[in-house]
């Protein structure tokens, strides 16, 4: 499973961005099951996760705020997508016990406030058994953005907040959460945490640099990247966090 394919893509896509990409792809392949099922998508209006899970044969329903604003993936095979217009933060339209594989990329607890209740109406689809693999903002990505914007007061009360919140100039806010604390969620959802962990370890400059020298280095940087994540489970590294529960039966 890869985002693209990363010898002519290197002429014009940040070559960050790009490993990145291949980066999420990999975690999102060893975390499927191999053998085909139906996927919850409440991944937002990027189509990129719902084309690939298709491709690996899946079928996916993809949950969309609405319509005009989705990003669309193309044609999908065998018609294996299903899009539904529906809220991705407030789950109380999903049934009880209905959904065996949740995904919830692209950081999108991070833009649900109350994560703690979106995941408790993830946590009431699941069927028993069912699992769910999410990404959000991580403590080091909240507080880099909180000292960019010189919101000094904010930045001191990290500390002792219960929640971290990043304004941004567009208006929207994000939550950013540290590994206990995003376990801690889950928890109290009725969730079995299988791991945490960062997404990425090794820094933009280090890729950036590594891929200028030798582009074909792409495959190894992901790779070890992978590794490296896995190995610094719990770890508050990175821009981003990725988790995995399941329901317990």
């Amino acid at each position: 499973m890869a985002v693209t394919d990363p010898a002519p893509g290197l002429t014009d896509v940040d070559p960050y961005d790009l490993f990145y990409a291949e980066v999420a792809a990999r975690q999102l392949a060893d975390w499927l099951p191999v053998s085909p099922t139906t996927v919850l998508d409440l991944s937002g209006g990027c189509g990129t996760f719902a084309r690939l899970m298709v491709e690996a044969g899946h079928d996916v329903v993809r949950a969309i705020v609405d319509h005009g604003s989705a990003r669309g993936i193309g044609p999908a095979a065998d018609g294996r997508l299903h899009e539904v217009e529906a809220d991705t933060r407030d789950l109380c339209w999903l049934a009880a016990d209905s959904v065996d594989v949740v995904l919830a990329e692209s950081r999108s607890l991070s833009f649900s406030l109350l994560a703690e209740e979106t995941v408790k109406n993830i946590a009431r689809a699941l069927r028993p058994g069912g699992r769910l693999m999410l990404c959000v903002d991580s403590l080091v990505l909240g507080l880099a953005r909180l000292a960019e914007q010189g919101r000094w007061a904010e930045l001191a009360d990290v500390p002792s907040a219960d929640v971290v919140l990043v304004p941004y100039e567009d208006g929207s806010i994000t939550r950013c959460f540290w590994p206990e604390e995003l376990r801690l969620v889950l928890e109290e959802a009725g969730l079995k945490v299988e791991w945490v962990r960062p997404r990425t370890v090794l820094s933009k400059e280090a890729v950036v640099r590594a891929m200028a020298t030798n582009p074909a280095a792409l495959t190894t940087l992901v790779t070890t990247e992978v590794a490296l994540a896995a190995d610094r489970e719990g770890e508050s590294v990175g821009i981003h966090l990725v988790a995995s529960a399941i329901k317990p039966g």
